[in-house]
């Protein structure tokens, strides 16, 4: 092998990797926000299961997008884990979660 195919090579192998973690990134944000988002659907007396009930699907699409691209994702792992207080104003989808809240008729 000559000296640029075997740079080549490792230029293609540099670049998988890079998009696996890539890849990799993306599906553990996806999570860690899918459990947020139902923690906080539990948090407001919600049965975590309407993530998946085809009547709430346009709603919790939503609010899984607005959770994914949520800026306070660590004053949301402290607020569910009980190391912040008071409201979660915070959250991009507080009113989402309080409106389904009433809507389902749970107590406040």
């Amino acid at each position: 092998m000559n000296p640029t195919l075997i740079e080549l090579v490792i230029a293609m192998m540099m670049i998988a990797v890079v998009a696996i973690l890539i890849i990799w990134f993306q599906r553990y944000k996806a999570g860690a926000s899918e459990r947020r988002m139902k923690q906080m659907l539990k948090n407001a007396g919600l049965d975590p299961e309407i993530a998946i009930h085809a009547t709430t699907e346009v709603i919790i699409r939503e609010v899984r997008s607005r959770c994914r691209k949520c800026q306070a994702e660590d004053v949301c792992e402290r607020w569910l884990a009980g190391k912040e207080t008071g409201e979660n104003d915070f959250c991009p989808n507080a009113g989402v979660f309080q409106m389904l809240a009433e809507h389902a008729g749970v107590p406040k």
